[in-house]
């Protein structure tokens, strides 16, 4: 569409014809349109919408319709078979990443859907929703464990086609001051997914981007969460690399934000959630020089008693904050109910020498009582080179279980996932809770306290330790870049994010005669919400990871931004003041039902 035509469309409308920001209508919109009432746009003028986005406009389907009738049928059986696949699901516009959440969520399919191919298309799409009172909801790669990327009765703007990747030897931002030194960078469409950057980045390029460690997560949404990924503490997260990013705001207007323009609702998008704000069509990243090695640490211990359990916890804490709690590991450990602790991590920037020396302490105090503890497995301890990281099509020639790979006809090359991700594929949570942990818990006493919580909470349900996101131990330029973003603080002094999480059967899975046992997963949730609690007793203020939380929190706002939010609010009403963007525990929701169409104050 040309864009004469977005702006005919903007000035169509008496609101859009020039941005007011921060002036709200004289009479607040009260309750939004559905199907069914009077006001929903007519045919025509859904046509005419149509016109706008050059065609651009479909009625997605129920992702299970090949299976209405006959679930015996070819369609639904590939249909089922794909649900195994990432790509796939992200490719329908129907499809979300998680298959629901217990009494919180299941997947609702939008009226219409703009699948956009630019900003300007997005433009149009925001436009008529606010022109028509609509629901909007916006889908990148539908990884929000909230159920935020979907709504039924609503209008989405789907930014899955904008998948284009460029790389840039010397970026400045529009906007900065002459002599601004232009740095090295990637831009990406809102469509691409962060293996799309790794392929064009590493692989091919050599040199490295902070982005998430799930291949399939989308990148405008991962820098909105904040964006955490395997080697956060060395270089930081997602948003806090973010040089610049195109951005639709709720007066239909497109705009280039970054520290020189609107750096406000820059600040606000680096962390302040999806779907709140606005619909990013475009970022772009600062690259940093590739490592020489990325590596890999992974054993199973067993103890032989809840003693002696506590013990090696502690002891392993202790290992932690003297050997890896540093730029170079990432990553998680696992406490769990059977007295087995599960470490697999990561490491960038050293060599296979190295790697080993820094473990050999702490392996050699495991070894030192048989009688306590036996290894299941490992340890490995490992280094290759960097670039082959994600070199998926390298990993397919040499069919490495490391990873999945996209085998549909068509697909591209390059598109794979980690075999360890393949139990979120379609999963139905149970219950979900993260817990940031402060470095403070580390030193003792404080350290012998964390270790018998994290013991008492496994007796409920496995406890996870992510490392990787938690910034406590990175550089201090990196931290400092972090303090720079709308994610809450207790992530930049957090030693990792304590997760209690587990799902079950996706519901579709009652097509094949695999009915979910409700009552298992209600017991599973209250595991979970037990195991929370446990570790609460020692960080009782801690906040929560917004991406990565549970959808009951009722004090989400201090848990994902802390004071950050009033802040965050004085950028939503500056920018949207309708609230034309609202989704669950997002900036704003407050204001909503929580389905989003009635005004509630």
């Amino acid at each position: 569409m040309r864009r004469r035509d977005v702006l005919g469309l903007v000035a169509g409308i008496p609101f859009l014809a020039k941005p007011a920001l921060g002036l709200a209508a004289s009479a607040p919109l009260r309750r939004r349109v559905r199907p069914t009432d009077a006001a929903w746009p007519s045919p025509v003028e859904w046509d005419r919408l149509r016109r706008y986005v050059g065609g651009a406009l479909i009625q997605p389907e129920p992702l299970l319709t090949p299976c209405d009738g006959d679930p015996g049928s070819a369609d639904c059986r590939d249909l089922l078979g794909g649900l195994q696949n990432p790509f796939f699901i992200g490719d329908q516009p129907s499809g979300t990443q998680v298959s629901g959440y217990l009494d919180a969520w299941t997947p609702a399919v939008s009226a219409w859907a703009v699948p956009a191919r630019s900003a300007a298309d997005v433009a149009a799409a925001v436009a008529f929703a606010r022109r028509h009172n609509l629901r909007l909801v916006v889908k990148g790669g539908a990884h929000s464990y909230l159920g935020t990327s979907n709504a039924p009765d609503s209008l989405m703007i789907w930014t899955r086609p904008m998948r284009q990747v460029k790389l840039h030897d010397g970026f400045a931002p529009k906007g900065a001051p002459d002599g601004t030194e232009a740095v090295p960078a990637v831009s990406a469409g809102a469509g691409a997914m962060w293996i799309d950057l790794y392929d064009a980045v590493t692989t091919r390029a050599g040199r490295y981007v902070q982005g998430g460690g799930c291949t399939t997560v989308g990148v405008a949404g991962h820098v909105q969460s904040g964006g955490f990924g395997s080697f956060s503490k060395g270089f930081g997260t997602s948003s806090s690399n973010l040089l610049e990013a195109e951005v639709v705001t709720a007066d239909g207007i497109i705009r280039t934000v970054n520290a020189h323009q609107n750096p406000d609702l820059f600040w606000a998008l680096k962390g302040g959630g999806g779907g709140s704000l606005g619909v990013i069509t475009r970022v772009t990243f600062r690259t940093h020089e590739l490592p020489a090695n990325f590596g890999y640490a992974g054993v199973r211990i067993k103890a032989s008693s809840d003693d002696a359990f506590g013990r090696l916890v502690s002891r392993f804490l202790k290992f932690y904050a003297e050997g890896l709690l540093n730029p170079h590991w990432g990553e998680q450990a696992a406490i769990q109910p059977d007295n087995v602790l599960k470490i697999s991590m990561v490491s960038q920037g050293l060599d296979a020498a190295r790697s080993t020396e820094v473990w050999r302490p702490f392996i050699a105090w495991v070894a030192s009582d048989r009688a306590a503890f036996s290894t299941l497995s490992g340890p490995e301890i490992g280094v290759e080179p960097a670039r082959g990281w994600w070199d998926v099509e390298g990993m397919r020639r040499a069919r490495s279980r490391s990873m999945h790979y996209d085998e549909r006809p068509g697909g591209p090359p390059a598109h794979g996932w980690w075999s360890g991700d393949q139990d979120q594929v379609s999963a139905y949570l149970h219950g979900y809770d993260s817990i940031w942990l402060s470095a403070d818990l580390l030193a003792p006493p404080a350290r012998d306290r964390l270790a018998e919580a994290l013991v008492a909470a496994s007796r409920h349900f496995a406890v996870q330790l992510h490392f990787n996101k938690g910034l406590a131990g990175a550089p201090a330029e990196v931290i400092a870049d972090a303090r720079d973003t709308a994610m809450s603080p207790d992530a930049l002094d957090a030693f990792a994010l304590a997760i209690v999480a587990t799902g079950g059967l996706p519901p579709f899975m009652s097509l094949v005669g695999m009915k979910p046992d409700l009552a298992f997963a209600h017991r599973n949730a209250a595991a979970v919400a037990a195991s929370a609690a446990a570790l609460r007793a020692v960080a009782p203020e801690a906040g929560s990871y917004l991406s990565e939380s549970s959808y009951f929190n009722a004090d989400w706002r201090r848990a994902y931004w802390g004071d950050n939010y009033p802040r965050l609010r004085r950028v939503k009403a500056k920018f949207d003041p309708d609230g034309l963007f609202i989704v669950h525990h997002g900036v704003g929701s407050e204001d909503w039902s929580p389905d989003g169409f009635e005004r509630v104050t």
